[in-house]
Protein backbone atom coordinates (compact mmCIF):
# COMPACT_ATOMS: atom_id res chain seq x y z
CA UNK A 1 0.00 0.00 0.00
CA UNK A 2 1.14 3.69 -1.10
CA UNK A 3 2.96 5.56 2.21
CA UNK A 4 1.97 3.02 5.04
CA UNK A 5 3.99 4.99 7.42
CA UNK A 6 2.03 8.36 6.76
CA UNK A 7 -1.50 6.34 6.82
CA UNK A 8 -0.25 5.26 10.30
CA UNK A 9 0.26 8.39 11.75
CA UNK A 10 -3.38 9.34 10.56
CA UNK A 11 -4.65 6.45 11.54
CA UNK A 12 -3.01 7.38 15.47
CA UNK A 13 -3.58 11.21 15.09
CA UNK A 14 -7.15 11.18 14.19
CA UNK A 15 -7.97 7.67 16.63
CA UNK A 16 -11.65 9.45 17.05
CA UNK A 17 -12.18 8.97 13.81
CA UNK A 18 -10.38 6.21 12.69
CA UNK A 19 -11.24 3.89 15.84
CA UNK A 20 -8.31 1.71 15.84
CA UNK A 21 -5.00 0.94 16.63
CA UNK A 22 -3.73 -0.80 13.47
CA UNK A 23 -5.37 -1.64 10.42
CA UNK A 24 -7.60 -5.22 9.63
CA UNK A 25 -4.86 -8.13 9.15
CA UNK A 26 -5.28 -10.06 5.99
CA UNK A 27 -6.67 -13.12 8.51
CA UNK A 28 -9.40 -10.60 9.64
CA UNK A 29 -10.32 -9.57 6.03
CA UNK A 30 -10.15 -12.82 4.87
CA UNK A 31 -12.98 -13.91 7.92
CA UNK A 32 -14.91 -11.10 7.14
CA UNK A 33 -15.52 -11.52 3.56
CA UNK A 34 -15.94 -15.53 3.98
CA UNK A 35 -19.24 -14.43 5.28
CA UNK A 36 -20.27 -12.73 1.70
CA UNK A 37 -21.53 -13.62 -1.40
CA UNK A 38 -19.78 -11.56 -4.09
CA UNK A 39 -21.82 -13.73 -6.97
CA UNK A 40 -24.41 -12.08 -8.86
CA UNK A 41 -23.55 -8.59 -6.37
CA UNK A 42 -23.58 -5.65 -8.53
CA UNK A 43 -23.44 -2.98 -6.24
CA UNK A 44 -21.26 -3.26 -2.80
CA UNK A 45 -21.05 -0.99 -0.41
CA UNK A 46 -17.73 -0.49 1.94
CA UNK A 47 -18.24 2.02 5.05
CA UNK A 48 -14.69 2.56 6.58
CA UNK A 49 -12.33 2.36 3.37
CA UNK A 50 -9.08 3.15 5.81
CA UNK A 51 -5.90 1.59 4.47
CA UNK A 52 -7.49 -0.20 1.14
CA UNK A 53 -7.38 -3.86 3.27
CA UNK A 54 -10.70 -4.63 2.99
CA UNK A 55 -11.28 -2.82 -0.35
CA UNK A 56 -8.50 -4.90 -2.13
CA UNK A 57 -10.02 -7.99 -0.78
CA UNK A 58 -13.46 -6.76 -1.91
CA UNK A 59 -12.07 -6.10 -5.63
CA UNK A 60 -10.14 -9.03 -5.97
CA UNK A 61 -13.72 -11.43 -5.09
CA UNK A 62 -15.91 -9.04 -7.01
CA UNK A 63 -17.92 -9.67 -10.40
CA UNK A 64 -16.39 -7.98 -13.37
CA UNK A 65 -19.09 -5.64 -13.83
CA UNK A 66 -20.06 -5.06 -9.97
CA UNK A 67 -19.34 -1.64 -8.52
CA UNK A 68 -18.33 -0.93 -5.39
CA UNK A 69 -18.54 2.53 -3.09
CA UNK A 70 -16.06 2.88 -0.53
CA UNK A 71 -16.88 5.97 2.07
CA UNK A 72 -14.43 7.08 4.00
CA UNK A 73 -14.61 10.49 6.10
CA UNK A 74 -10.58 10.73 6.27
CA UNK A 75 -8.96 13.40 3.40
CA UNK A 76 -5.43 11.69 3.87
CA UNK A 77 -7.15 7.72 3.47
CA UNK A 78 -9.50 8.64 0.91
CA UNK A 79 -6.52 10.50 -1.35
CA UNK A 80 -4.57 7.12 -0.94
CA UNK A 81 -7.27 4.73 -1.90
CA UNK A 82 -7.93 6.86 -5.08
CA UNK A 83 -4.52 6.69 -5.90
CA UNK A 84 -4.46 2.46 -5.37
CA UNK A 85 -8.04 1.88 -6.31
CA UNK A 86 -8.03 4.00 -9.58
CA UNK A 87 -10.25 2.10 -11.98
CA UNK A 88 -14.05 2.89 -13.02
CA UNK A 89 -16.27 0.46 -11.31
CA UNK A 90 -14.60 2.21 -7.59
CA UNK A 91 -15.53 5.17 -6.29
CA UNK A 92 -14.07 6.65 -3.17
CA UNK A 93 -16.79 8.83 -1.50
CA UNK A 94 -14.89 11.25 1.25
CA UNK A 95 -18.49 11.42 2.90
CA UNK A 96 -20.21 10.04 6.28
CA UNK A 97 -21.89 6.78 6.08
CA UNK A 98 -24.93 8.69 6.66
CA UNK A 99 -25.39 10.39 3.55
CA UNK A 100 -24.78 6.53 1.87
CA UNK A 101 -28.59 7.21 0.41
CA UNK A 102 -27.69 10.48 -1.55
CA UNK A 103 -24.90 8.12 -3.93
CA UNK A 104 -27.15 4.95 -4.53
CA UNK A 105 -29.15 6.61 -7.33
CA UNK A 106 -32.13 4.94 -6.17
CA UNK A 107 -30.80 1.55 -6.20
CA UNK A 108 -29.81 -0.61 -3.25
CA UNK A 109 -26.76 -2.13 -2.24
CA UNK A 110 -26.25 -6.25 -2.80
CA UNK A 111 -23.89 -5.89 0.45
CA UNK A 112 -22.65 -3.64 2.79
CA UNK A 113 -19.16 -4.54 4.30
CA UNK A 114 -18.24 -1.83 7.15
CA UNK A 115 -15.21 -1.78 9.65
CA UNK A 116 -16.23 1.35 10.86
CA UNK A 117 -15.71 2.34 14.53
CA UNK A 118 -19.40 2.68 15.74
CA UNK A 119 -18.71 2.55 19.19
CA UNK A 120 -17.06 6.17 18.76
CA UNK A 121 -19.58 7.36 16.45
CA UNK A 122 -22.53 9.68 18.64
CA UNK A 123 -25.67 7.77 19.20
CA UNK A 124 -27.83 10.17 16.83
CA UNK A 125 -25.14 9.52 13.90
CA UNK A 126 -24.64 5.96 14.37
CA UNK A 127 -28.60 5.26 14.85
CA UNK A 128 -28.81 6.60 11.45
CA UNK A 129 -26.11 4.85 9.96
CA UNK A 130 -28.43 1.60 11.08
CA UNK A 131 -31.31 3.04 9.36
CA UNK A 132 -29.51 4.04 6.48
CA UNK A 133 -27.62 0.51 5.91
CA UNK A 134 -31.75 -1.26 6.78
CA UNK A 135 -33.25 1.09 3.93
CA UNK A 136 -30.33 0.71 1.11
CA UNK A 137 -29.79 -2.97 0.93
CA UNK A 138 -31.86 -5.37 -0.79
CA UNK A 139 -34.16 -7.74 0.66
CA UNK A 140 -31.51 -10.71 1.60
CA UNK A 141 -28.50 -9.04 1.42
CA UNK A 142 -26.06 -8.95 3.93
CA UNK A 143 -24.37 -6.31 5.93
CA UNK A 144 -21.18 -7.57 7.14
CA UNK A 145 -19.76 -5.48 10.55
CA UNK A 146 -16.46 -5.54 11.99
CA UNK A 147 -16.47 -4.35 15.70
CA UNK A 148 -14.90 -5.26 18.95
CA UNK A 149 -17.83 -4.93 21.43
CA UNK A 150 -20.66 -8.06 21.41
CA UNK A 151 -23.03 -5.21 22.58
CA UNK A 152 -23.07 -3.86 19.28
CA UNK A 153 -25.35 -6.80 18.23
CA UNK A 154 -27.99 -5.30 19.96
CA UNK A 155 -28.08 -1.94 18.48
CA UNK A 156 -27.97 -3.81 14.93
CA UNK A 157 -30.36 -5.90 16.28
CA UNK A 158 -32.79 -3.14 16.06
CA UNK A 159 -33.00 -3.08 12.47
CA UNK A 160 -31.86 -6.44 11.20
CA UNK A 161 -34.31 -9.30 12.17
CA UNK A 162 -31.35 -11.81 11.33
CA UNK A 163 -27.65 -11.31 13.36
CA UNK A 164 -24.95 -14.09 13.40
CA UNK A 165 -21.98 -13.29 15.32
CA UNK A 166 -18.76 -14.76 14.67
CA UNK A 167 -15.34 -13.83 17.16
CA UNK A 168 -12.26 -13.77 15.17
CA UNK A 169 -8.97 -14.75 17.52
CA UNK A 170 -6.62 -13.88 14.95
CA UNK A 171 -6.38 -10.33 15.52
CA UNK A 172 -5.39 -8.11 17.68
CA UNK A 173 -7.59 -7.33 19.58
CA UNK A 174 -9.73 -10.35 19.34
CA UNK A 175 -12.88 -8.60 17.24
CA UNK A 176 -16.54 -9.53 16.37
CA UNK A 177 -17.83 -10.58 12.83
CA UNK A 178 -21.59 -9.40 12.98
CA UNK A 179 -23.45 -10.93 9.89
CA UNK A 180 -27.00 -8.88 9.62
CA UNK A 181 -29.34 -9.60 7.14
CA UNK A 182 -33.32 -8.64 6.89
Amino acid sequence: MNNKGALLKELFTNLSTTGAITFSSKSLVNKMLSYANFRGAKLIVELGGGDGSITYGIVERMDPDAVLLVFEINRPFCDNLEKIFNQNNVKIICDSAENIDQYLGGIKADLILSSLPLTLIPKPSREQIYKKCKENIVENGKLIQICYSYLLKFQFGKYFEGIKSHLMFKNFPPTFILVCQQ
